[in-house]
């Protein structure tokens, strides 16, 4: 629904007759105080010919892995319009002095000795590049560099309608936009300031002056903005958009976890379930994405799978911050001061062999999703812009005045605090027992998913509690009849029916137990099958929702919250998982956290089989149950 009102706004306030740039290369119809004709075909003429006689890929831009980095991200500043909930506080965030940044001068200089070496295209980012006064200026002398085949900015799109005639004038010839949602007031709650109606106006501006595909960034968070990944797909059938969904990506400051990162192949099944017919473009060299086109959509959808499978091997992209450093790597914490040497008045030929260093220091690859959550590195503002998720984000409120029929995919989620309750759906709730304190030293993955169904009631079956050692609290009656069994010893469903609705949440744990070999390939994620806790924590989600198909005589119930956690315990060379079910109802949903614990460890044992079958499945037992009249239990 919110892609189709939004389609049609853009398509009613664009022109009929849109002029067209293949690619995202700039109109050149001449305009006053524009080169002649003449001058841009001679101008063009030079730059055919630089590329057909280049010089062999300068050494000090290629890594020792042969790849030739001819792509270079220049921030401009870290200051943002904008007050992203999961990019940085209200208030801000503690930024570098001013005379601690790039002037203009040395960011040209900079991109002039880069160029000069093989860099053909620099993409301008932030914080927000399009607060930056002499932004257009900064684009304009770029574009004067011999050799530059693209210059590319990436946006939040506030400022973009106002200054994108100027900056296409300049030379800007590439747009990014970010926006991770299509509900205005959503957006309004994301990022604290109203705006949706300017990236929109920035979208049809830049439509309008003929860039196309406009490539539209939209990093998925689970429990945030996955429902709209359809909306976002359906924009791409009236107009020429390159929808990007992103992974979500770990740095410093937003405390990624598993149960906000929606995996490519996860997104990718939800479109091909609405679109069958969905069917793969090919992948350009050196592209960081994997492109896809629906037949008859003038657009196209991307995704970048940083996480996931990420594209390591094919990377060319080196970064300077805002602050002059450079990093060769966005999830490495290496970084090298260009600014100082600059300003320390080396020669050029000193800058390149300082510059040739930290390429030649590159990693093959970045450290995987579990590592990188756990290195230090600069938050995403202060590298560049991009919408990343906090770790425990208030639930999204219901607004009166929203649109109901926006409001069906907002989700309530909730994250246990180790040391105090939280406020879930108006509700107290007692906090989740925590796993086992023994954490490896490279950290120890969490992750939390959230399910959702329309309704709170349906009932389940009653399951036996066990006994000691456990401690009990209110009134729990014993019972020498099993519930499921009638009085001439048949198997039967109970008749939950006319018990009240209350709150019930269940934890229960399980213990995987691999051997030093088959544990150091999980820790390292090295397993040919690939990432074994992945794969079980999603496994675990899956059988909570399934255990009434699993279980016969169980009721099929309506989970509000799954969450699956799963540490590494480097000295039992095992890995503990705790999962936790949670609805309300006439009855309890230990059932669900045991068959979501037992399946994750099912699961990972099917991941690591090939390297050792001494793998030993245990303790897979309930740890707390609270809710309904049998009372509250929770295992000492």
């Amino acid at each position: 629904m919110a892609a189709r009102l939004v389609s049609r706004m853009l398509r009613q306030v664009l022109r009929s007759s849109v002029r067209s740039c293949s690619s995202g290369a700039r109109v050149t119809q001449p305009r006053r105080g524009e080169p002649s004709q003449s001058a841009a075909e001679e101008l063009s003429g030079r730059r055919q010919f630089l590329r057909e006689h280049t010089a062999p890929f300068s050494a000090f831009l290629t890594d020792t892995f042969g790849r030739q980095h001819s792509y270079l991200r220049i921030s401009l500043t870290e200051k943002c319009n904008l007050r992203c909930r999961y990019c940085m506080p209200e208030e801000g965030v503690p930024l570098t002095p001013k005379a601690n940044l790039l002037t203009s001068e040395e960011i040209l200089t900079l991109a002039r000795l880069f160029v000069k070496e093989g860099v053909d295209k620099i993409r301008l980012t932030g914080g927000e590049p399009l607060i930056r006064p002499d932004v257009v200026d900064i684009v304009a002398q770029l574009n004067q560099l011999e050799g530059l085949r693209t210059i590319g900015v990436t946006t939040n799109g506030i400022n973009l309608a106002r200054l994108l005639p100027q900056l296409q004038r300049a030379g800007l010839n590439a747009i990014n936009i970010s926006l991770d949602t299509l509900v205005p007031a959503k957006f309004e709650f994301i990022v604290r300031r109203k705006g949706f109606h300017k990236v929109m106006e920035g979208i049809h501006k830049a439509i309008e002056l003929g860039y196309s595909p406009l490539k539209v960034n939209c990093v998925v968070m689970r429990g945030l903005n996955e429902e709209e990944l359809l909306d976002f797909v359906a924009l791409t059938e009236g107009l020429p958009l390159d929808v990007r969904f992103i992974e979500y990506m770990p740095f410093d400051g937003n405390k990624w976890n598993f149960k906000k990162m929606v995996s490519y192949k996860e997104m990718l099944d939800t479109l091909r379930q609405q679109w069958p017919e969905l069917e793969k473009l090919p992948e350009e060299e050196s592209s960081t994405a994997k492109t896809f086109k629906i037949p008859g959509f003038r657009g196209q959808v991307s995704f970048i799978t940083s996480m996931s499978e990420h594209f390591c091997g094919t990377c060319n992209r080196l970064r300077i911050t805002a602050d002059g450093n450079l990093k060769v790597c966005l999830f490495g914490n290496s970084e090298v001061s260009l600014r100082d040497h600059l300003r320390a008045g080396d020669s050029e030929e000193q800058l390149l062999r300082i510059i040739g260093a930290a390429v030649g220091r590159k990693k093959q690859q970045h450290a995987g999703m579990f590592n990188i959550s756990q290195m230090k590195n600069r938050p995403m503002i202060l590298i560049e812009f991009s919408l990343l998720l906090q770790d425990s984000p208030p639930a999204i409120p219901i607004i009166s005045s929203w649109d109901p029929l926006s409001l069906q995919g907002l989700r309530h989620r909730v994250s246990f605090s180790s040391q105090e309750a939280t406020l879930w759906k108006g509700c107290w709730v007692p906090q989740t027992p925590p796993l086992t304190q023994r954490q490896l030293g490279c950290g120890s993955p969490q992750r939390h998913y959230s399910s959702h169904s329309d309704s709170d009631t349906s009932p389940k079956c009653l399951s036996p509690v066990s006994q000691p050692p456990a401690t009990h609290s209110g009134w729990l009656p014993t019972s020498d009849e099993l519930t499921h069994m009638d009085s001439e010893g048949r198997a039967v469903m109970v008749d939950v029916g006319s018990k009240p609705d209350t709150e019930r949440v269940a934890v229960a744990s399980a213990m995987v137990l691999l051997g030093p070999v088959a544990f150091k390939l999980v820790q390292e994620n090295r397993l040919k099958k690939g990432e074994a806790l992945v794969v079980a924590q999603l496994a675990g989600v899956q059988a909570a929702k399934m255990t009434s198909q699993l279980i016969p005589l169980c009721h099929q119930v309506a989970l509000s919250h799954i969450q699956v956690r799963l540490e590494l315990d480097s000295t039992r060379h095992a890995v503990a998982i705790q999962a936790s079910c949670r609805a309300r109802g006439p009855t309890g949903v230990e059932m669900e956290a045991l068959t979501s614990a037992a399946v994750a460890a099912l699961t990972l044992y099917d991941m690591c089989k090939a390297v050792s079958r001494d793998i030993v499945l245990g303790e897979i037992k309930l740890i707390s149950k609270t809710g309904g009249q049998r009372g509250d239990f929770h295992r000492t």
